[in-house]
């Protein structure tokens, strides 16, 4: 069973293996309240994952350890796992779908474990662990469902208790709920007062839903860019754990969560993955009431794809009002650039892209303008459409 001893235990085992990340205190991202970012994007292999598969292997039998892990994953527990159990010097094979991109593939590889990919999707690469698992006596290495790995997440509860006093909130990604159920565990033990918040993707909401309803469910579909937390069913223990002791869990849009890595980036020079970053969209886009409170947003990872990563800062910068776009309805007739990107300019805000269009207008002679701009808030964007407006111009 779960117990606070264990989780002290593993802050002991886990001392030459994991990194203790210290908090951060954050500025400008959640003016309302005193943000600390507990940065575990910094963490050997890129996220927490690692400690909860260092603790589960440590505690394997001599007979277990002498045949080796296996674990299934496309991202953060696979390298955790292949990591934890080289630094044991014992055996891991990971399988991953063969859609898996090839850096983390790699990554997984160069922490020394044996990577069997699998065609097809991950329940695909998940029956072939468990098939692998039966047939050559590998011990399977559950990314969440586990007791030891709850306690193994649970040790970023003791640093941030540690870290700070006088905490009123921590907030936490949810995926499978082992990360959070590790931290509100260990917290409600040690300080009851202290609040514990979870966030999920709006598209893959399995705990948010289960914890409401009050059974476990499961998604027929899960369709998210904070990849690390899109899972269909939470599990039987951390859907427990969650229920008994955490306060609230929110949902957050895939914008919100551009929005928020986004920000990391430029007010902390942080990286986030999407799972990473829903904690800090939680704080940004309040869903919960921490105004004035002392709060630690949990920044779970930082292993996002890179060629991934422009889109979402695109999708950020269109979310917080940092870039637009407008479609201007126009005579045809000289001048009409100049005009507006006159109007722009004195606006304060910068054109970044130009296209003219012939289309469907109500004159013969009309047109279509359609201007990129970058603007500094939705305040600037509105200011520059109703000085056009102002000016004559026809907005679509």
């Amino acid at each position: 069973m779960l117990s606070l001893d264990k989780v002290f235990d593993a802050q002991t085992v886990l001392k030459n293996i994991v990194r203790e990340t210290k908090l951060v205190r954050a500025y400008g991202i959640a003016p309302d309240c005193e943000l600390y970012l507990k940065p575990e994007n910094l963490q050997i292999t890129g996220s927490f994952k690692v400690r909860g598969s260092a603790y589960k292997i440590a505690m394997l039998t001599d007979a277990e350890k002498g045949k080796g892990v296996i674990a299934c994953s496309a991202g953060n527990h696979a390298q955790g796992v292949a990591l934890a159990a080289t630094k044991n010097g014992i055996k891991s094979l990971i399988c991953l779908p063969d859609s898996a991109p090839i850096s983390k593939v790699e990554a997984t590889k160069g922490y020394g474990a044996e990577v069997c990919l699998v065609e097809g999707c991950y329940d695909d690469a998940y029956r072939k662990a468990l098939e692998l698992r039966d047939r050559e006596g590998f011990t399977f290495v559950h990314p969440f469902d586990d007791e030891n790995v709850i306690a193994g997440q649970g040790t970023i509860a003791l640093e941030i208790l540690n870290d700070l006093d006088n905490i009123d909130a921590i907030v936490v990604p949810v995926g499978g709920g082992g990360l959070i159920s590790g931290i509100a565990y260990t917290v409600k033990q040690i300080r009851p007062q202290v609040k514990v918040y979870g966030v999920q993707a709006a598209g893959a909401p399995s705990m948010y839903n289960s914890v409401h309803d009050g059974e476990r469910k499961c998604l027929s579909a899960v369709s998210t860019i904070a990849d690390g937390i899109a899972v269909k069913q939470p599990g039987e223990n951390t859907y427990a754990l969650c229920k008994e002791f955490v306060d609230e869990i929110a949902l957050v849009s895939d914008d919100e969560v551009s929005s928020a890595i986004l920000a990391l980036i430029e007010k902390q020079k942080m990286i986030a993955e999407g799972a990473g970053a829903t904690a800090v969209a939680a704080i940004m886009f309040d869903k919960f009431n921490l105004k004035g409170k002392r709060v630690v947003a949990v920044v779970s990872g930082g292993n996002i794809d890179v060629t991934s990563l422009s889109r979402v800062i695109d999708r950020g910068l269109l979310k917080s009002g940092r870039s637009s776009s407008l479609l201007i309805e126009l005579i045809d007739k000289p001048g009409q650039l100049k005009e507006i990107s006159g109007i722009i300019a004195d606006c304060g805000g910068n054109v970044t892209g130009v296209h003219y269009e012939k289309g469907n207008t109500e004159s013969v002679n009309g047109c279509f303008l359609r201007i990129e701009m970058e603007t500094r808030d939705f305040d600037h964007v509105n200011l520059i459409t109703q000085t056009l407006r102002d000016e004559g111009f026809k907005l679509v």
